[in-house]
């Protein structure tokens, strides 16, 4: 008996799945949406700096001009080349307030070298370079090796430099410096100073370090949980040495900026009011005084606030007595901005919306 043919059609093969569809251009909500992100990426210090630039340019018709924009760049330009040290010093966990002394007590020793014992000018600049690093150095030797607090170890160091720059001249300037030195303030390329080529250089190679480098993303590390950092390998103690050395370093270059400028070593020079530019520049750029958070970038928005607010308000005839009480108010400002009373304002809002 023969088996029943079978006689069911051939399986057909599986149909071909369609082609996808063309993406569709993005809808309005998936823009906004991009929009929104775009604006969360913008640092609140930067909306600051172009609502302050609007404001005065209203308020001042010779506010933005070409002249005196550059001259807000020349007038923070050593203020921004300290505050470029504070900033690295600041992310690492710690404070210096002995970098305007520094200043000061840096550039005395150049002069002194220079008009009373005779040594050739270039000679004396690299003496004040070592004297700025090797103060910076003993900052550093006593919060690593010492165990001092910051605060404590760059006060004293603070009080000491100004003492010895008091006591060197018996508090009394020192003037006439060579002609090619006073170069680095009176020369211009492009309109442009070459102390602030001087400043926007250390900017740049700083957050270059910060980004680039291994030395200096750990500060970072360190500046979160120096003990986890330690763990990890890095070399704290170490890290502390080299900060505190480069930021009496570029305190010591900020000195020959000032003196350029003034063609004359001041005893007084590097007051507290430069010191309070320095950190203010650096928080209201965003840096934590807790340690780890903080940019070149933002110090230098910081540091632009901080020059405009002050050029500013001389344009507008405000008592030079007053400046400072405006810098103390956005500092707070700065502050607040980023610390959990303005979060929870927001999320408060947020319910109620």
């Amino acid at each position: 008996m023969t088996s029943p043919v079978n006689t069911a059609p051939a399986a057909q093969a599986a149909p071909t799945p369609p082609p996808p569809p063309a993406s569709a251009p993005p809808g309005p909500a998936a823009s906004a949406g991009r929009f929104r992100q775009a604006l969360r990426s913008i640092s609140g210090p930067l909306v600051g700096l172009v609502l302050l630039v609007v404001v005065m340019s209203l308020l001042s018709p010779v506010f933005f001009t070409p002249n005196n924009l550059v001259n807000i760049l020349v007038q923070v330009s050593y203020i921004g080349i300290m505050a470029a040290g504070a900033t690295l010093v600041i992310i690492l966990g710690g404070i210096d307030l002995s970098v305007a002394a520094v200043l000061g007590f840096s550039f005395m020793v150049v002069a002194v070298l220079y008009q009373n014992l005779g040594w050739p000018f270039w000679l004396c600049i690299i003496a004040g370079l070592a004297v700025g690093a090797g103060v910076g150095l003993v900052n550093g030797v006593l919060i690593a090796f010492g165990n001092v607090q910051p605060f404590i170890a760059t006060l004293s160091t603070m009080f000491a430099a100004t003492g010895l720059s008091l006591y060197l001249t018996n508090g009394t300037p020192i003037l006439g410096l060579p002609d090619w030195f006073q170069g680095l303030s009176h020369v211009r390329l492009a309109g442009i100073s070459l102390q602030v080529f001087l400043m926007i250089g250390v900017f740049v190679i700083g957050g270059l370090w910060l980004k680039y480098r291994p030395a200096g993303r750990s500060l970072y590390a360190i500046g979160s949980n120096d003990e986890v950092a330690r763990l990890s390998g890095i070399r704290v103690k170490a890290m502390q040495l080299r900060v505190y050395a480069i930021a009496g370093l570029l305190a010591a270059v900020a000195g020959l900026v000032v003196g350029a400028r003034l063609n004359a070593a001041q005893p007084s020079a590097g007051n507290s009011s430069d010191l309070l530019s320095v950190i203010a520049a650096v928080v209201i750029g965003g840096a934590s005084l807790a340690g780890g958070v903080g940019s070149m970038r933002g110090t230098f928005i910081g540091l632009l606030i901080i020059g405009v607010l002050n050029n500013g308000l001389t344009l507008l005839n405000v008592s030079p007595y007053l400046q400072p009480v405006v810098i103390g108010a956005v500092i707070i400002l700065a502050v607040l901005s980023d610390g959990k009373l303005i979060g929870q304002l927001r999320a408060r809002f947020r319910r109620r919306a």
